[in-house]
């Protein structure tokens, strides 16, 4: 996208010929321009140059690029030091939600992201020149950031509001270098995977040089191993690893997206449903808007467009599916075969020859070879499986005769479900029966976080190990006010409030945690926090068995697809705070603002934690500590699911009830009270 269609001063804009305004206007313009929008533009043009006909300084621009939202602000009027964003709706006669929050999200957009911005007045005016009254209130937002509370104004109102704004609010802000400011965006998943497939780059879509040049360099690191695989005729698999929020799944969508545009053959594979429905709906909706604006005769079916996605990203289990198709049954010996009869010869029969390149999110979550036998057998009465799932993969991947490539991305300390392999099992599979393949690794994925720092002995037994930095991402960009979150809640989790403390202290201004015992005081504030169309939503452990007093139930399952993707008006959306996801919903996903609800599953017990299942109708204490640990890495991805801030909500719990006992409660809420975190 071009940074704007059309820039001058205000001066030389007045005084231009309006059709060679338009003229500008249209040649930029990269799809069909229908009467609507040229009529727009013409009505624009023409009430802009009456109403600035007195002013001598400043600039105007027309149609100015917001690449993390995929759009365009209708016009900026740079005055007098204050950033005036115009969103106009030629004709309406009312001013509507979605309109509002538009031109909401482009102010805070340009706060949050763009330079020049960040010091400035930022005013966002909808314009509906038909409506019959305007904004009479002039506020600065919630946040004491220089954001106004969205104006509304008619046609014939918006000289007179823009006036009295500049007069109150005047500054000496050197805005002559805005248009061109660097913008530095932090996308969620869903705006960057939309992003890509709508042929952004990275770099594009991130928030600064470092992070964008950090994505670059990592995606550029597995483009080109795959370019040396497929020249040398080899086999690889790379293993990229980073903190919470760093990018790696925003990676794995880049490598995607990349071999695509070659024409390979490349799928972005996830064993996480929650995060492929949602991915998969966001991209399908996004192309069919992107082809009804490209050819608005025609309409696109929303069916078709979501077919057309299915090719790009899948469920790991549907695509495990596809190989064990080919397979000789029933196994015999322990070793697996190709049924010659189930071969593709073509490619249309469901049986074709695996991807050149298969990219897994969340390696780590692949399964043990008992947790994938016992399935294959209850579920597709295939007995006596002899691989787990890593090793079939890569078995999978290995029929292919000239060259294969598996990009592993891998999180650590998220592991959160029973029979998750871990790292480990991958590298035990090429060590055992694929020592030809070539191994690239992250020089972090030795740490404690992955396998418990237990990886080093299996790397020294394969031959061909290379090391690079390239593939860790250690900045996690989810919140884009506090790099530290990840640092902080994993101090928080390991009990050390010596360095969670002052981590806190650090975020607490520009991200907001607070602590609350009642749950209505927690839907207010997220609701108080939220702008324009942020999301906001609560979360709560699985094993979170006894908020049903709360109105919370676990065993409620939220229809993903609509709690992240729609908005206030379906009861089904995250912000109707009806619903709440739990760590399966939302790993790999996020919010801008989460209301975490503590339950008795993980109580702060005489400065330790105490883990807790609830069986029929009581709490039984959990001893596994591999158990312990999928509960620890459960709050961990709830804690770092928040962009911009979060409330911590412990309830008070009833004396009452034998399942909800006050002390269940008290030792969590006085530790977070240790720690810094404020009541509201």
């Amino acid at each position: 996208m071009t940074r704007f269609f059309y820039r001058n001063s205000v001066a030389a804009f007045v005084e231009k010929d309006a059709n060679s305004i338009l003229g500008k206007l249209a040649s930029e313009n990269s799809f069909d321009l229908v009467d609507q929008q040229r009529n727009s533009w013409v009505y624009e043009i023409e009430l802009l140059k009456r109403l600035l006909a007195h002013e001598s300084d400043g600039e105007i621009v027309f149609e100015y690029s917001i690449p993390r939202l995929g759009k365009r602000i209708d016009v900026v009027l740079l005055l007098h030091g204050i950033v005036f964003v115009l969103e106009f709706k030629v004709g309406a006669d009312d001013y509507y939600r979605a309109d509002v929050e538009q031109v909401w999200d482009y102010a805070l957009d340009l706060k949050n992201f763009h330079e020049a911005s960040k010091n400035a007045v930022i005013v966002p005016i909808l314009v509906a020149t038909d409506a019959p009254e305007s904004s009479t209130t002039q506020d600065f937002s919630v946040y004491d950031d220089l954001v106004f509370e969205p104006m509304m104004s008619n046609a014939s109102q918006l000289g007179q509001i823009i006036e009295n704004i500049s007069k109150k609010y005047a500054s000496t802000q050197d805005l002559r270098s805005w248009t061109l400011s660097r913008y530095m965006p932090t996308p969620t998943i869903i705006q960057a995977a939309s992003s890509l497939y709508l042929n952004h780059s990275v770099e594009d879509i991130t928030r600064t040089e470092a992070s964008g040049e950090s994505l670059k360099a990592t995606s550029d690191f597995v483009i080109d191993v795959i370019e040396r695989s497929r020249t040398r005729h080899e086999k690889s698999i790379c293993f990229v690893t980073g903190v919470p929020g760093a990018g790696k799944t925003l990676v794995g969508l880049n490598i995607a997206v990349r071999q695509f545009e070659k024409k390979d053959l490349a799928v972005y594979l996830s064993g996480n449903q929650p995060l492929v429905s949602v991915l998969s709906e966001a991209l399908a909706r996004d192309k069919k808007r992107q082809e009804e604006k490209l050819h608005p005769e025609t309409r696109y079916n929303l069916t078709t467009a979501r077919r057309d996605v299915k090719s790009f990203i899948q469920i790991v289990h549907h695509y495990r599916s596809a190989s064990l198709a080919k397979l000789k049954r029933p196994i015999q010996n322990g070793t697996l075969e190709i049924d010659p009869t189930k071969v593709a010869r073509h490619d249309d029969d469901g049986y074709s020859e695996v991807e050149h390149v298969a990219i897994f999110d969340e390696a780590q979550r692949a399964w043990t070879k008992n947790q994938l036998a016992n399935w294959l057998h209850r579920k597709q009465n295939l007995p006596d499986f002899p691989m787990s799932e890593p090793e079939f993969l890569i078995w999978s991947l290995n029929l292919r005769e000239d060259w294969a490539v598996i990009v592993c991305l891998v999180g650590g300390g998220q592991e959160i479900n029973t029979g998750e392999a871990g790292i480990g099992e991958w590298l035990r599979a090429i060590q055992a029966n694929f020592p030809s393949w070539n191994v690239y690794i992250s020089d972090q994925l030795t740490g404690k976080e992955y396998a418990e720092g237990e990886l080093e002995p299996l790397l020294q037994q394969i031959p061909n190990v290379t090391r690079s930095k390239n593939l860790h991402l250690a900045v996690s960009m989810r919140s884009f006010r506090a790099e530290q979150l990840s640092t902080f809640v994993h101090h928080l989790l390991e009990g050390n409030i010596s360095q969670a403390k002052p981590i806190y202290e650090t975020l607490r201004d520009k991200y907001p945690i607070v602590l609350t015992r009642d749950l209505d005081k927690a839907k207010a504030w997220l609701r108080k926090q939220a702008r324009g169309s942020e999301r906001y939503g609560m979360v709560v452990s699985s094993q979170a068995q006894r908020l049903r007093p709360l109105a919370i139930d676990v065993r409620c399952k939220p229809d993903t697809v609509h709690w992240f993707l729609d908005d206030i008006s379906d009861i089904r959306s995250s912000v109707f705070l009806e619903d709440a996801a739990s760590e399966f919903d939302v790993q790999g996903l996020e919010l801008d603002w989460t209301c975490i609800v503590w339950d008795g599953d993980l109580r702060r017990v005489a400065n330790s934690w105490k883990n807790y299942s609830f069986k029929g109708n009581a709490w039984e204490n959990i001893n596994s500590p591999e158990r312990k640990a999928y509960q620890i890495n459960a709050y961990r991805v709830l804690l770092t699911r928040a962009r911009q801030g979060m409330v911590l909500c412990v309830p008070e719990g009833n004396p009452a009830d034998a399942t909800r006992l006050p002390e269940f409660y008290d030792g969590t809420y006085q530790y977070l009270k240790q720690i810094g975190v404020p009541e509201i």
